[in-house]
């Protein structure tokens, strides 16, 4: 990461994270339920929805799947629009070459639809064995800056997180079980106070089909790990601001990217 790429005459992110229940392997009870929430929302820059928001957690790929245009596609452009806000979050997509992706889509206000795909797929649940793994990191932009969206179980792998294009803010969005909650809650500090930047991270509430608990813990951390927001196990729509000066004050103070390793990833 250089200079040039510190977020430059920004103003304030501000950001809405929904943690919440979802309905197992039912996408219109969520959607309706999505529907009443994000009218809490209104306001942000940057709307954040869990992991697989429309079914839960599941490995049923090819009965829960949409196609790449499908329902939550268009519901989730409808809402950039009323809110005039980006709105993402992963859902269960049958990608055109015919394989089925753990896929955030990143819904802009004037109708443009960005994409990323689950790298590290869970093991431990399988994943890997019912979905295909996203072969390239993005970045977005958001009001001038850098977002870079990742999900779940990518967290628990720094090479993949660790910033080589000057990201201002990592956004994990989950499905993370409450019997694991200490590592969610010491890896994200850790990648925020490693890559200089703003962490934001969205998990859900409540049990899922398969009878696991999520705790929740979505928080918004700054650059030294510090928490601005810490949504703890309740159930609703939470809001933070990020200041573009205070960031680039700090890498000024600190620049430690400027010595750090370089790396290739293939």
């Amino acid at each position: 990461m250089s200079e040039a790429t510190v977020v430059e005459h920004a103003p304030e992110l501000k950001l809405a994270l929904v943690q919440t229940q979802l309905a197992w392997h039912d996408r219109e009870a969520n959607l309706e339920h999505f529907d009443a929430l994000l009218e809490h929302a209104r306001g942000a820059d940057l709307v954040v929805l869990p992991e697989m928001f429309t079914t839960g957690f599941s490995m049923e790929s090819e009965s829960q799947c949409e196609p790449e245009n499908g329902v939550t596609h268009g519901w989730l452009l409808a809402w950039a629009d009323k809110l005039d806000a980006v709105v993402t979050g992963s859902v269960i997509v049958q990608a055109a070459d015919g394989s089925y992706r753990n896929r955030l889509l990143w819904a802009c206000p004037d109708g443009q639809m960005l994409h990323y795909d689950k790298r590290h797929l869970f093991r431990m649940a399988a994943e890997h064995e019912h979905y295909s793994a996203g072969e390239h990191q993005a970045v977005f932009s958001v009001k001038g800056w850098r977002v870079r969206p990742l999900i779940c179980y990518d967290l628990r792998f720094p090479v993949w997180s660790r910033d080589a294009q000057g990201t201002d803010l990592l956004l994990y969005t989950a499905n993370w079980p409450g019997a694991r909650r200490m590592h969610w809650n010491r890896l994200l500090p850790a990648r925020a106070i490693e890559n200089l930047c703003y962490v934001a991270a969205v998990n859900r509430v409540g049990t899922d089909g398969k009878g696991f608990a999520y705790t929740g813990d979505s928080q918004v951390l700054d650059f030294q790990g510090e928490n601005l927001l810490s949504a703890g196990e309740a159930d609703g729509v939470f809001h933070a601001s990020l200041s573009a000066e205070a960031l680039r004050a700090y890498r000024g103070r600190f620049p430690a990217h400027l010595d750090a390793d370089e790396y290739e990833l293939r």
